[in-house]
């Protein structure tokens, strides 16, 4: 699947929006997927998933881990295309944690899926609690990378688009972005 492939499921979603947003890590941006758009319908989260997983079968991963909410529907289906075990972290009084039962066993080859990643801070708290537990983390597949690989985990890291998206501090805008309010898209 190509970056255009990928782009293209995005704008008939609906899922690449434009105006004035404030991401997860804080910063500002004209740009945002709003992944959940595109992984609503079942054919494109195959297809994306499918493509993920050809990418990181090299890995060999028996287990794959995401960061609930936005890594939830394209983790799974990573996990379901590799056939492997699909674990997720989440939130608990802001950070987020292993839950639910489940366990890593020493040593097991982890696979941390991702839905967007602008600066990591999701994926790297994920890869924290990985190796915590004894885990290896084998490797890191996204959807989106919007650092264009400037983002760097210490991993193998792979991902259907690799954009670099302009990105502001919230007091450094230029001055268009300025003039628009801004929003912030993530769950709402």
């Amino acid at each position: 699947m190509t970056q255009d492939q990928v782009l293209q499921i995005f704008r008939d979603s609906g899922a690449l929006l434009e105006g004035h947003f404030i991401l997860r890590s804080g910063l500002h941006s004209r740009q945002f997927f709003q992944c959940a758009l595109a992984l609503q319908q079942m054919p494109a989260v195959e297809k994306l998933g499918a493509a993920l997983a050809a990418k990181v079968k090299p890995l060999g991963a028996v287990t794959v881990v995401a960061p609930a909410m936005g890594g939830l529907v394209i983790g799974q289906e990573v996990a379901r295309q590799l056939g492997v075990r699909f674990i997720f972290v989440e939130k608990e009084e802001g950070k987020l944690v292993l839950r639910r039962g489940f366990k890593i066993a020493p040593g097991e080859n982890i696979l941390v899926v991702e839905d967007v990643v602008t600066k990591g801070g999701r994926v790297q708290e994920t890869i924290d609690i990985v190796r915590a537990n004894g885990g290896n983390v084998a490797g890191v597949a996204m959807v989106v990378d919007r650092s264009n690989g400037a983002v760097n985990l210490g991993v193998p890291q792979f991902s259907l688009i690799a954009l670099q998206v302009e990105a502001f501090d919230p007091n450094h805008l230029p001055p268009d972005l300025q003039q628009t309010p801004a929003v912030k898209p993530g769950s709402k």
